[in-house]
């Protein structure tokens, strides 16, 4: 053993590189190699090509697996890898100005629609809806006493109407009675004429001494009482033309003579018109001055019955009505203040996750500040530019594959083109291109088309707005849904946008 390290050592290079000991070592020649023997070499060869060939299976194997599947998409598809996910953002603001009393989400918090993610103070709110409530309470006593004084003003213009008709009657009656009275003076007349010739006669006998003292006696008296009659009869005549407010003192012709419309002329009659007019205009019922008290009384009877009359009347008073409105406005401002209490809770429009909170307790905010927003998860889709190349295979419709980079190939999404954006993104920037310069360069521009998810569930696979996407679109299958086929959607589209629901 020692020899065989002896010699090792004689003959092996020092590791420290002292290189004297090598020169003073001979090296020993180095045995020959061995000849392959000749069917050795045939064995190898063989082995070599039968590799060679596994390896070119292979590589056909794998370039018809991967290939067939690409040159099929190449030529069935079309792609683009300017594509990313756009949805709706809601911002969320108050509709009351108020203090922020509570916050309850943050940022990338999931809300649901209906969720409430701060409350204002309410007390201030709550103190309103007091007031206005007992400003309705107030309003509804005004309406009960504008009810029963209408109810009153009703009863005293049925009373006013009635006087009206009396008075207008009390006038006919007192004409016809003095009529009747022209006729008792015309038969006194008559009848002291008959007395008179009485007397005389019997003057003319007793003084020839053919008839008896008596009889002159009877006929004097006789004549004194017709005498008496018709004074009587004038005075009565008289009085009733006083009454009429006619003149007295008239001549035998016309003592019977009156205004054929004294009956709505006389000063009662016009007094007791006025009044039902005045009670009328309290219900609502205008009458001018200068209707006649008989077509004021005929326009009444013919509205109907006049119980049924003046209870409309009543319930459409100008009283009534006014204190109704007062009690509408007064339930009006209620409601409102009602609903600016429930805004003191501010909620989520839609489901969606939370992001660009700048509120927190204690802020002051106003009415349309913008506290947060809200992402949507299920209204999302693909915004995809497309080369102006390309639209001219693409067709609302169509199916498409989407890729999402942050899923990899784990999950394939599927999607449909909705629409198309009329306008390329140079054209509907803020500042578009002019190119009126004479250096026009061509450059192929891209138009965004919409593709809408088909069967997305946010729940399992979500998708956040911004990330990339590669969409391919099948541009041979047969397109489906509303307005396939076709480059403009005709009308509201029935399909939205998102989970394709």
């Amino acid at each position: 053993m020692s020899d065989q390290i002896d010699g090792a050592s004689k003959t092996a290079p020092l590791v420290n590189g002292d290189t004297s000991s090598f020169h003073d070592v001979k090296a020993e020649p180095a045995p020959p190699e061995p000849h392959p023997v000749p069917s050795q070499v045939k064995t190898l060869g063989r082995n070599r090509k039968l590799v060679l060939g596994a390896l070119g299976i292979v590589a056909l194997a794998a370039l018809l697996v991967l290939g067939i599947p690409w040159i099929d998409e190449t030529l069935n598809t079309v792609s683009t890898d300017d594509a990313y996910v756009n949805g709706h953002v809601t911002f969320v603001a108050p509709r009351v100005a108020g203090q922020i009393a509570h916050v309850f989400v943050d940022d990338n918090n999931r809300v649901h629609k209906g969720e409430i993610l701060a409350i204002l103070d309410k007390e201030p709110f709550q103190v309103v809806v007091a007031e206005k409530r007992a400003a309705v309470d107030t309003a509804q006593a005004d309406l009960q006493a504008a009810i029963a004084s209408t109810r009153a003003t009703e009863a005293q213009a049925r009373s006013e109407r009635w006087n009206l008709q009396q008075a207008v009657q009390n006038v006919d009656s007192q004409v016809a009675l003095l009529h009747a009275r022209v006729a008792d003076v015309a038969k006194a007349k008559a009848a002291l004429v008959l007395a008179q010739v009485q007397f005389e006669r019997a003057r003319a006998l007793v003084a020839k001494e053919d008839v008896p003292r008596s009889e002159y006696d009877q006929r004097e008296a006789d004549l004194k009482t017709a005498s008496a009659e018709l004074a009587q009869s004038l005075a009565d005549v008289y009085q009733i033309r006083g009454s009429l407010g006619l003149a007295p003192k008239a001549g035998a012709d016309d003592l019977g003579q009156v205004p054929p419309d004294l009956d709505e002329t006389f000063s009662s009659v016009l007094q007791a018109q006025a009044q039902l007019i005045a009670s009328a205009a309290q219900l609502g019922l205008v009458r001018s001055f200068d209707q006649g008290p008989k077509a004021m009384l005929d326009q009444f009877a013919k509205l109907g019955d006049i119980d049924t009359v003046f209870a409309q009347l009543a319930t459409n008073a100008p009283a009534v009505k006014q204190a109704g409105a007062k009690l509408e406005t007064a339930r009006r401002d209620l409601a409102q203040a009602e609903l600016n209490l429930r805004y003191c809770d501010i909620i989520a429009d839609i489901d969606g996750v939370v992001t660009r909170r700048n509120v927190n307790p204690g802020d002051f905010v106003q009415v349309g500040q913008n506290l947060m927003a809200i992402r949507s998860l299920n209204e999302i889709w693909v915004d995809a530019n497309f080369k102006e190349t390309q639209l001219r295979d693409l067709r609302i419709g169509q199916s498409v594959r989407l890729d999402v980079d942050m899923y990899g190939g784990r999950h394939v999404f599927r999607g449909r083109i909705s629409g198309f954006t009329e306008g390329t993104g140079s054209t509907l920037a803020l500042l578009p291109a002019e190119n009126a310069t004479g250096n026009f360069v061509k450059v192929v521009q891209r138009l965004p088309v919409r593709i809408d998810l088909v069967d997305y569930n946010p729940d399992k696979t979500p998708l956040f707005v911004g990330t990339s996407v590669v969409p391919y679109v099948y541009i041979n299958k047969p397109p489906t849904g509303p307005n396939a086929g076709k480059y403009l959607q005709s009308g509201t589209p029935a399909s939205t946008s998102g989970g394709g629901r």
